[in-house]
């Protein structure tokens, strides 16, 4: 491809619209291939506001080898304070670059990609690591945006939920998930409390907002019950310690103040780290142990699933043209011959 594409938000949804199972299998193969060593991983870097300690914008940089071979970046911001607005919390961009020669050959709104590979990997969890004979009983909790598409990931993929229980503080986000939900043929109910939920279902799933600890326990789930630990800093350390845990990587969820990371700080290790999502589809870990706690899967979010998700749009959008491309984005002609030649020859410094 020669040029730079450029996608808006709407025309990525178009693009990804039904295509679930696509998606599904772009972040298995993501998972693959870091298990298997095709990935490099920068932490990503957090820029945070002295006046602002809520709000922050993240930098996902990546690189996903094996097929795919591209590189790039997700920009993505997270302003809770957007949702009392009327405005999405989390907006993005995406850049792929050109593995040829490092130029930037696609720039997409990032917040759906974003969103769809979060509920693509929470739903491969569920898969792999909920092994009940029965269609499950599902807890939402916290009713925005990214537990509406971790849900209608699991009513068009799977695990396909018997009925889902809504726990949020706010009961307008409720009420609209319970809508949507009732539209996908699934019946909900409303939980007063989350304990209420963790007792009641097979499958929870945190999706929240929240920047500290406040579940103590889940000793009250019942036997068999998968946790997708999405929102990251829901569960104590002592929570956490108490369960079979298992991440997307290690090095990178145990970081910036998660649950993960504060029970390291608390028991100064991370040995209650049973395995990754990787190893699993891999075949070298179980994914379960066969014991009664609860298994936790907390995904950080690794920019590699961004990227694959990514290049999935951008070949569906070039087989159909959509989006804007700009063959002249580069300034090939922006020097004199002579300064050109003698940096193509080494003669001059490039920077």
């Amino acid at each position: 491809m020669s040029g730079l594409r450029v996608l808006t938000g709407r025309q990525v949804l178009q693009l990804l619209d039904g295509r679930d199972a696509e998606l599904v299998a772009a972040v298995t193969d993501a998972y693959r291939a870091h298990a298997d060593g095709l990935t490099e991983l920068p932490h990503s870097m957090f820029l945070r506001f002295p006046d602002r300690p809520a709000d922050r914008i993240i930098a996902l940089p990546a690189y996903l080898g094996g097929p795919a071979d591209v590189a790039g970046v997700k920009w993505i911001s997270s302003f809770p304070a957007n949702v009392a607005a009327g405005k999405e919390r989390a907006s993005a961009v995406v850049v792929l670059n050109s593995m040829t020669d490092g130029r930037p050959r696609l720039i997409a709104e990032g917040s759906v990609i974003s969103a769809r590979r979060t509920a693509a990997g929470a739903v491969l969890a569920a898969g792999l690591l909920h092994q009940g004979e029965r269609s499950p009983v599902v807890g939402a909790v916290g009713c925005g945006r990214i537990q509406f598409e971790i849900l209608r990931f699991l009513c068009s993929y799977g695990p396909r939920p018997d009925h889902v229980v809504l726990v949020d503080l706010d009961p307008r986000r409720r009420d609209r998930l319970a809508g949507a939900i009732a539209g996908w043929g699934v019946t909900c109910t409303e939980a007063p409390d989350i304990d209420t939920a963790l007792r009641a279902c097979d499958i929870v799933s945190f999706a929240t907002t929240a920047s500290t600890p406040h579940v103590a326990g889940l000793g009250g789930c019942p036997q068999g019950a998968t946790i997708l630990h999405v929102s990251l800093r829901d569960l104590t350390a002592e929570a956490v310690a108490g369960c079979d845990n298992v991440v997307d990587d290690a090095d990178h969820v145990c970081r910036a103040a998660t649950s993960l990371d504060l029970a390291v700080q608390k028991f100064g290790h991370r040995d209650f780290v049973r395995t990754s999502i990787g190893e699993i589809l891999a075949g070298r870990q179980p994914a379960r142990t066969g014991g009664e706690r609860p298994v936790v899967f907390s995904p950080f979010g690794l920019g590699i699933l961004d990227l694959a998700v990514a290049r999935l749009v951008e070949t569906l959008a070039a087989q159909v043209g959509a989006g804007l491309l700009v063959e002249d984005f580069q300034p090939d002609d922006w020097a004199p011959d002579p300064l050109v030649a003698a940096m193509a020859d080494g003669r001059a410094d490039d920077t």
